[in-house]
């Protein structure tokens, strides 16, 4: 009876994905029918989620990095009594409908991040695994300790991101992660040995993993590996798993047919037939309810345990529980501003190394690192140490050259809850993370990310490591906040901005050079609305932002001396002052007053600002390698060049 309940689960799963895969006539069913006896080994037997409870803090985390096999996920959340109905899977695919064509990041569902983009998920996973660890460590495996499982594909570990992530996971001994590998020998357009013939597992055993491999349709071997993978502590698992593409499709198993294609109305029937399935189209029966209904009582039970344990702590062991809080419930931080002496010249991101101290004094959770460039971005906590195998109390993440893992590792840190993560490189390397930071923008992670090194001054390294396009770039992606500040209290304004903001990330990007202390600053809160005026001016408007904020100043002061009065704005963030209110936006910019935008970078976007009429002043090539000076007269960014070119502009008007 157990055998025949299991089947029947399993070709539920195999079932419904078909189904609504056919009605959507969109979709991928192969990786659901192929990985359905998988999902029923980790989520009846080992998985520990509460469908009364989704968001309950220690539970554990399951990702379908192969998210394009989004009806796997759907039928199991639906089977365990998750919110997710029979009419969302028969809507898969459709507009507005929780049951996308790729899973969405909804806790409330049970979908703890958005997959598609292969490698992501991994490398997620992997940030979560990080944080477990870190929790577990400062507060406790009583009130921490629970397990990060994943579903992965060929595709996903083609990807150098899981590579990269996987090497990282490895090292650091992150023992309670544990994925599995559909290794089905097909991918979208036929078989993965037209350029896939590693050894997988040996792979990841030069990672530092464990590795098994099982029989995909074997549920007793696959709950055997699986047990095994818990048992073994000190190194995450991968376990290989052989299965059959399209599983019980008696055309299509096995072949690239099954992966992204409705199988078609004749061969629905026939897997039906194959199956032994006679039940029409999202009819399920309710004997497959109850197995899974039975199997969540274990996470509802392991929940009702964990909150009575807190319960009796808040009496017993108060001060662990306020510990606890200033994790996952963490009080409003203010920073303050570094000061220095007027005249001095200090680089941004030496500013921000300050800040960040007052940052992680006052909130535990702040945790992060560089990809092998701590020393130059300023992003070490002094008062931590390395998170390692042998020290996962550490907050320092050393995340070696690794700039998209690490981009994905800090998405999943945040992820988590109970930390804030940060990730740090030269913003030039930002491409190289472009994929993760994309993805956190769409599931509103409030990553942190700190990009330095942040244009042309950066001098004689030249312009493969000069960024130019990439604050365009940047900010033409949704829900990504970018913040260049220019002065000590900006910098503190940007994390400040970046700490509060909780609905998506924040990059600050930070100068390599020194720039000079102004006479007076702003108070920090000022960057919370995107743009301010620093100098009052009646006959045209100059917007600068970070380093450049010198020089539009130094500008404005010559052209005052010619009888023109140019009033100098600072916009360090152009999503915060697009925000703002019509009339504010106004106020700042003026009403009618011609406005010209100064940045050492593309002047593509800034239309936005300076309108059809205005002026955009930037560099629109690549740069080139020589001392900063050199390049600031080259390139026509010092004050005497700006000036004559706001002159000539007025001029022409």
């Amino acid at each position: 009876m157990t055998h025949d309940i299991e089947k029947a689960a399993a070709d539920a799963i195999r079932i419904l994905a078909v189904d609504a895969v056919q009605q959507a006539n969109s979709g991928h069913p192969g990786a659901p029918m192929g990985m359905a006896d998988l999902a029923v080994v980790v989520w009846t037997k080992f998985l520990e989620v509460d469908p009364t409870a989704p968001e309950w803090p220690d539970r554990d985390r399951f990702v379908l990095s192969n998210g394009h096999g989004s009806m796997l996920l759907y039928s199991l959340l639906h089977l365990s009594g998750f919110p997710v109905t029979m009419d969302d899977l028969r809507s898969f695919r459709q507009l507005g409908s929780p049951t996308a064509g790729h899973p969405e990041l909804d806790i409330e569902l049970g979908i703890e991040m958005t997959t598609g983009p292969l490698g992501q998920g991994f490398a997620t996973g992997v940030g979560l695994a990080v944080a477990e660890s870190h929790l577990r460590s400062v507060l406790g495996a009583d009130l921490v300790g629970h397990r990060v499982y994943g579903f992965v594909s060929d595709g996903d570990l083609m990807e150098g991101v899981a590579a990269e992530a996987a090497s990282l996971a490895g090292h650091l001994e992150l023992g309670r992660l544990v994925y599995v590998y559909d290794d089905n020998g097909i991918s979208l357009v036929g078989p993965t040995s037209w350029s896939y013939t590693e050894d997988v597992p040996q792979r990841f055993d030069s990672y530092g993993w464990h590795t098994l491999e099982v029989d995909g349709h074997d549920q007793g071997a696959i709950a055997e590996a699986l047990q095994a993978a818990i048992d073994e502590e000190g190194r995450p698992t991968l376990i290989s798993a052989k299965t059959h593409i399209g599983y019980g499709s008696p055309n299509k198993q096995d072949k690239a047919a099954a992966h992204g294609s409705p199988l078609g109305p004749a061969e629905v029937d026939l897997v039906r037939e194959q199956l032994g399935w006679d039940l029409p189209p999202f009819e399920v029966p309710q004997a497959v309810y109850d197995h899974f209904a039975a199997a969540m009582q274990r996470g509802t039970e392991s929940r009702l345990v964990w909150e009575a344990h807190v319960a009796q702590l808040t009496t017993s062991n108060p001060d662990r529980i306020a510990a606890y809080d200033t994790y996952f419930d963490p009080a409003a931080v203010a920073l303050s501003t570094p000061e220095y002496e007027v005249g001095d010249s200090v680089a941004t991101r030496v500013t921000s190394g300050v800040v960040i101290q007052e940052a992680a004094a006052r909130l535990p959770g702040l945790m992060g690192g560089s990809a092998d460039l701590a020393s130059s971005t300023n992003t070490l906590i002094a008062s931590s140490t390395d998170f390692s195998a042998q020290n996962p109390a550490g907050r320092n993440m050393r995340f070696g050259v690794r700039e998209h893992a690490m981009g994905s590792i800090v998405n999943g840190m945040t992820l988590h809850g109970g930390l804030r993560g940060y990730g740090a490189t030269f913003l030039t390397f930002s491409d190289y993370m472009r994929g993760a930071v994309r993805l956190g923008a769409l599931m509103g992670v409030p990553a942190i990310w700190v990009w330095t090194h942040d244009s042309i001054y950066l001098g004689e390294d030249g312009p493969t490591h000069q960024p130019v396009e990439q604050l365009a770039a940047l900010r033409a992606m949704p829900n990504l906040w970018v913040v260049r500040p220019g002065t000590p209290a900006e910098v503190a304004g940007a994390w400040q901005l970046a700490l509060d903001r909780t609905d998506g990330p924040t990059a600050l990007v930070f100068s390599r050079q020194g720039v000079p202390v102004p006479v007076e600053d702003v108070a920090p809160q000022e960057v919370r609305r995107g743009g301010y005026v620093v100098t009052p001016g009646e006959d045209a408007v100059l917007v600068a932002t970070g380093s450049e904020l010198a020089v539009a100043l130094a500008a404005a002061a010559a052209l005052g001396e010619q009888g023109v009065s140019i009033r100098v704005v600072s916009m360090p963030c152009r999503e915060a002052f697009l925000a703002q209110s019509d009339d504010y936006r106004r106020e700042i910019l003026g009403s009618g007053l011609p406005v010209a935008s100064l940045e050492a970078g593309a002047t593509f976007g800034w239309g936005d600002i300076v309108g059809r009429e205005g002026l955009a002043i930037g560099i629109d090539t690549f740069g080139a390698s020589a001392p900063e000076p050199v390049l600031a007269d080259h390139f026509g960014l010092n004050a005497a060049a700006v000036a004559a070119r706001v002159a000539a502009w007025l001029e022409r008007r």
